[in-house]
């Protein structure tokens, strides 16, 4: 006896009529969820902005369901690769998933109160991100059909997470590429919000914050960064607004000093040292203008962390090559810092840089000026920022924990 299937009969791929609408049909293999217009072949006419379309291949083979916006260079984001349309009902349930996953599988309530929420691929739900800080949801959204149906997820989101605010964020140019009204995006009168991280209070500014105001992503490796500060003197670079230098000072550092360009950054990290009466000194400077008068200083620390921005921020040859030599620079500079036997900590955001790339251009930096590394740990994002296997640039942190030997 045969299980039964929810999965209805298949029509003969090239009876067109019988396709499920609305339909897009690729016209080149892809294997990733993010297609780009130029791989699109034809569209069913009644394909809107916004729709959930039925996917179809080159040969005219189901292949799943996606959201569909032709005026954005990601024309289709693939979400089901499964039968059935996603509705209301199935999108709920994988906004009650993502939350479960954080707060049921991992725990991570136990350990705080700031935490990714959804990892739009990563969770299936392309074009969302969510972090969870404090009692705020802080929203960025990328693509026109998650924007047309935000109101409702956002009610589901709060009341699976217990949160009661929210702040939605869109880029501007991503919002024109999507076709989003500035005057459609949620305005929000929530400033900031406090949130726990493993022992610290750490203050979170929407309004001078880059990207959801706070870098969830380092959780589990600022906790590791305070293991390893204990006794030591600590330098972090493109310190942002605090979190290394506050978790190496409470971890037991001697002396930690935090080094950032943005003169509002600086501000919030001295906020976030004195939340913690955590004795840092955060300098307001150029992080490559510094350590080149740090090294004719003749100054160097026992553990140093580098944590810039993100370099490379597009696929084009020259954007590539400009942002790798700017890692290279950084690190060259950076690991003249660091005391004989002292700790090199080093952090990519950049997903289109690989982490054979990354380790590499490391390495190479070391090389270069007679140095060798211990390479003790390669790190990324918390369990909290899952990756879909089909998705390889979800894996877009990248951290090497080093040792000059």
């Amino acid at each position: 006896m045969t299980e039964p299937s929810d999965r209805r009969p298949e029509p003969a791929p090239g009876d067109e009529s019988a396709w499920e609408r609305p339909w897009v049909q690729l016209k080149t293999f892809v294997s990733r969820p993010n297609v780009f217009r130029t791989m699109v072949g034809r569209v069913s006419p009644d394909a809107r902005p916004g729709d959930v379309v039925a996917v179809r291949d080159k040969d005219a083979r189901a292949i799943g369901y996606g959201f569909w916006n032709p005026g954005a260079p990601i024309a289709l984001r693939v979400i089901k690769h499964t039968p059935g349309k996603p509705d209301d009902a199935w999108f709920e349930a994988a906004l009650r998933r993502a939350v479960a996953l954080r707060r049921e599988v991992l725990g991570l309530d136990v350990t705080g109160d700031a935490y990714r929420l959804v990892n739009a691929d990563g969770d299936g739900l392309s074009g969302l991100v969510v972090d969870r800080l404090g009692d705020t949801l802080a929203v960025e959204v990328s693509s026109h059909a998650v924007h047309r149906r935000l109101p409702r997820w956002l009610a589901i989101l709060h009341e699976a997470a217990g949160t009661k605010r929210e702040v939605v964020q869109v880029d501007e140019h991503v919002a024109r590429l999507e076709g989003i009204p500035s005057h459609e995006i949620p305005r929000s009168a929530v400033r900031d919000a406090k949130v726990r991280e493993h022992g610290m209070r750490l203050e979170v500014n929407f309004a001078d914050g880059h990207k959801t105001g706070f870098f969830c992503d380092q959780r589990e490796n600022r906790r590791r960064f305070a293991e390893l500060a204990k006794g030591r003197r600590v330098v972090d670079l493109c310190c942002y607004s605090g979190g290394f230098s506050v978790a190496a000072k409470l971890g037991g550092a001697t002396e930690v000093t935090g080094v950032d360009l943005d003169e509002k950054a600086v501000a919030m990290a001295k906020r976030n040292a004195n939340l913690n009466q955590a004795r840092v000194d955060f300098v307001h400077a150029d992080a490559f203008s510094w350590v080149r008068q740090m090294q004719r200083n003749g100054a160097t620390w026992d553990l140093v962390l580098c944590d810039p921005p993100k370099f490379v921020e597009g696929r084009d040859p020259a954007d590539m090559a400009d942002g790798l030599k700017k890692y290279n620079d950084l690190n060259v500079l950076a690991l003249q810092l660091v005391a004989p036997g002292g700790f090199f900590v080093t952090c990519s955001c950049s997903g289109l840089v690989t982490e054979a790339q990354f380790e590499e251009l490391v390495c190479k930096a070391a090389h270069r000026y007679g140095k060798r590394l211990q390479i003790l740990a390669r790190t990324g994002a918390g369990p909290d920022h899952p990756t879909a296997s089909h998705h390889p640039e979800g894996r877009y942190l990248k951290v090497l924990w080093t040792r000059l030997l």
